[in-house]
């Protein structure tokens, strides 16, 4: 059995320079739908064609390619975090929560591979109304 049972939905979160552009770019070549821009948080998301499963665009300065981290929809962040600590699974650093928005916990695999949880604080998986983006 395992120890927590994260929901049916993952983003697969990518650390990009220009959210609006990288948007228009996945929009373009690959025919994703912008769901939201977060401007206040730097954060862009966008459906790809996978039932579930969503590309999260993080604005970075200088970001890192081939940096990606799997980001797991979870309904309890706090309640699957210290079951994860208690089985010393390694997070990095605190919960972090952006009211009203989301709330995320990054943990590493045994292999030092990060990944993140995510609890939805919106109370709808698409927490703002989508651009047009025709």
């Amino acid at each position: 059995m395992s120890l927590i049972s994260p929901d049916e939905n993952i983003t697969i979160a990518l650390s990009v320079k220009d959210r609006h552009a990288s948007a228009d770019w996945y929009a373009h070549v690959l025919g994703f739908k912008l769901i939201y821009h977060a401007d206040e948080a730097g954060w862009s998301e966008l459906q790809t064609n996978t039932s579930g499963v969503t590309i999260g665009l993080g604005e970075h300065t200088e970001p890192v390619p081939g940096n990606s981290v799997p980001v797991f929809g979870i309904a309890d962040l706090d309640t699957a975090r210290r079951v994860m600590e208690q089985a010393s699974v390694k997070f990095d650093g605190e919960t972090i929560v952006v009211d009203g928005m989301v709330k995320t916990a990054t943990f590493y695999d045994p292999d030092g591979n990060a990944l993140m949880l995510a609890q939805d604080l919106t109370g709808d998986h698409n927490p703002l109304v989508p651009e047009n983006t025709e």
